[in-house]
């Protein structure tokens, strides 16, 4: 069921409008919280970062407060219903635990994702077998990891690259990525390498290798995993994604976000074409 809207971002918008609002009102939090009842800042402090799924109903008591006329109200209703999206879509990612779920709903509300990757392959991009493996080798690390449901979450994700309306997805990987290692087995590696070769001959599916010893722009080359996302409202804040071993960091200031496109920028300049890259697959999988 796909998102017109990711409810992560639409928290984020939500969060930056009414933080806006409450400063051209020259209150406090504590103000805000005392002409509410609200117990602590702490409510509201969370809805102005976007890090909690709003109650409609709070929403409606501080456009009350800072006095919000009709269009922009009205405007903000639609954002705070779509930060709120739960319900039938939920239901969808199943057994998903926190950290795939921010990436989910990114994915399921972006109108397009870039994806560098220096030592694996992208979620999005692999198979359940290549998937399980290194599901399993991150339980090493946290014995709580269930790795069937992680590998059936996945799975959820993937279906966003079927989708009708997909978002235009582009790969970047360093070679090693998809270099077989002796910690997959060749029938994995061969099936996720054919894999990538399938999902490339989609329209909207972009993969491109960036060779050993190629660099970007000024010998530039990212150690560590991220992903950018834009979505279809120019209003919702464009974001980046650092991945790291135990959390994920989320960018979304310009100057922030600016900086990791021109890097992809150059990424991309640097990387086989796309013709270049599925000949360079192909001769990975047959030897």
């Amino acid at each position: 069921m796909p998102l017109p809207t990711s409810p992560v971002i639409r928290r984020a918008r939500l969060g930056a409008e009414l933080r806006q609002l409450r400063r051209r009102e020259t209150l406090t939090l504590e103000q805000v919280c005392d002409r509410l009842g609200w117990a602590s800042t702490s409510k509201l402090s969370r809805i102005e970062l976007g890090q909690s799924r709003p109650d409609l109903a709070d929403v409606l008591d501080l456009l009350d407060v800072y006095e919000v006329s009709p269009p922009q109200r009205d405007a903000l209703i639609v954002i705070a219903r779509d930060a709120a999206t739960s319900r039938g879509w939920w239901k969808a990612l199943g057994e998903m635990g926190e950290r795939q779920r921010t990436y989910a709903e990114l994915e399921a509300g972006a109108a397009s994702i870039v994806d560098w990757q220096p030592a694996v392959v992208p979620g999005l991009l692999q198979t359940p077998a290549y998937a399980r493996l290194r599901i399993a080798a991150g339980r090493l690390l946290d014995q709580a990891l269930d790795v069937d449901a992680d590998v059936r979450a996945r799975a959820v994700r993937h279906e966003v690259l079927r989708r009708t309306d997909p978002p235009r997805y582009t790969a970047l990987l360093a070679e090693a990525a998809c270099e077989p290692g002796d910690d997959i087995p060749p029938q994995v590696w061969r099936e996720q390498l054919r894999h990538l070769v399938d999902l490339a001959a989609l329209p909207h599916v972009t993969i491109r290798l960036l060779p050993r010893g190629t660099a970007a722009r000024g010998g530039a080359q990212p150690l560590t995993p991220y992903s950018c996302y834009s979505f279809p409202d120019p209003a919702d804040p464009r974001t980046v994604m650092l991945e790291a071993l135990t959390t994920d960091v989320r960018l979304v200031t310009a100057a922030d976000v600016d900086r990791y496109e021109q890097l992809t920028g150059w990424l991309l300049d640097a990387a086989l074409g796309p013709e270049e890259t599925i000949e360079r697959l192909n001769r990975l999988a047959a030897g």
